[in-house]
């Protein structure tokens, strides 16, 4: 089979979740809602968990039950001196670049967190667009919605075209079950959460 198209996740997958960056991302999306948010400390872990597993993100679960300005909270959260966490990866770059397929970035971040990130790993003429959780909004991965917003962006003709790389196992049941064909990065999942 021969593929047209491949999404990349963003975060934790074309870096390593040991960059620490993610971790960092996560750290301010907890500042934003005890400081400007006035969510109480104690509460916020819990909220972030609940929105995550019911909404797809933090983000989309606040959108849902509080007031926020959400323009202000991607600014904020992704306000990260990213080049400090990522370095280029030559041997990614070369498996990336011999692809032949037309590259995007599907992410929940915003496109602004996603260019500057590529910028940083030096992929950025290599990723001809990045569909983002603006794009998809009010969806997000991995709602099967978000899954036809990319075709479309990417122009794909058929799901069966495309492939999904991410490092989360619902997103990569998620594109299984909407016949995009799904890789799992760097996880454990078992054989139902992913092609390969």
């Amino acid at each position: 089979m021969k593929y047209t198209t491949v999404f990349f996740d963003l975060d934790d997958t074309l870096y390593p979740a040991s960059t620490g960056l993610w971790q960092i991302l996560k750290e301010r999306m907890h500042l934003y809602m005890r400081d400007r948010m006035s969510i109480p400390e104690t509460e916020i872990r819990g909220l972030r968990e609940k929105y995550f597993m019911q909404y797809g993100t933090t983000l989309r679960g606040l959108q849902a039950h509080h007031p926020i300005d959400t323009e202000d909270y991607l600014a904020y959260v992704h306000d990260v001196p990213v080049r400090d966490y990522l370095r280029p990866d030559p041997v990614q770059r070369s498996v990336i670049a011999s692809l032949g397929t037309r590259n995007l970035v599907f992410t929940n971040a915003d496109a602004p967190h996603a260019r500057r990130v590529l910028a940083a790993l030096e992929l950025d003429d290599l990723i001809e667009d990045v569909v983002d959780v603006n794009a998809m909004a009010p969806y997000c991965k991995p709602m099967p919605e978000s899954f036809a917003i990319a075709l479309k962006a990417a122009g794909a003709a058929a799901a069966s075209d495309c492939v999904m790389i991410d490092d989360l196992t619902r997103t990569t049941r998620a594109a299984r079950a909407f016949g995009i064909f799904s890789v799992l990065y760097a996880g454990d999942g078992a054989r139902l959460d992913a092609d390969a």
